[in-house]
């Protein structure tokens, strides 16, 4: 029963102690410029080129939309004296019909551009966050904070790993 007791003693003490040690290990925290890294990734020269090429497109086709909706309107406008009620009902109809495709178009565009962007970017962001959890793992990182973005309010110090991402990046 004794060796029992002592048994129980011993371990209840190294489960203490081991969750004491646990408790006092210091967690280590890192921040980074995360939008400053992302510029410094090669290739967005060609993410730009390729999100304004895209958006060169879809303005081009809402220029031509537009001018069609244009030149309905002054024809209608020139015209709608002459005509009889019916015409001017039709013309009328196609006039409304042009300006609600512009404006569908214009929203539908919008969303076109937000995600093509998020696509173009997708691999950069992916390669700098791959390079942000080697580093932090390669040196024991508990916490990364981005410190572009006005989330972190105060920071006493820690550790900026920037130059540890570029290297690990290959960035200079």
């Amino acid at each position: 029963m004794r060796s029992l007791l002592r048994i129980v003693i011993v371990f209840a003490l190294i489960g203490f102690v081991g969750s004491a040690s646990a408790q006092t290990k210091a967690q280590k925290i890192g921040h980074i410029d995360f939008a400053k890294l992302y510029q410094m990734i090669p290739g967005q020269d060609t993410i730009k080129a390729k999100y304004e090429k895209y958006q060169k497109e879809l303005s081009d086709e809402f220029n031509k939309s537009q001018a069609e909706y244009t030149a309905k309107l002054d024809e209608f406008q020139k015209g709608e004296a002459t005509m009889s009620n019916i015409i001017k009902q039709t013309k009328q109809k196609e006039i409304l019909d042009i300006q609600q495709r512009l404006q569908a178009f214009q929203e539908s565009a919008q969303q076109s551009l937000q995600t093509k962007q998020n696509e173009l970017m997708a691999p950069t962001i992916a390669k700098a966050n791959k390079g942000i959890a080697d580093v932090a793992k390669e040196n024991g990182f508990s916490y990364i904070l981005n410190t572009t973005d006005g989330v972190l309010l105060y920071f006493d110090g820690g550790d900026d790993i920037m130059p540890l991402v570029k290297k690990k990046l290959n960035l200079k």
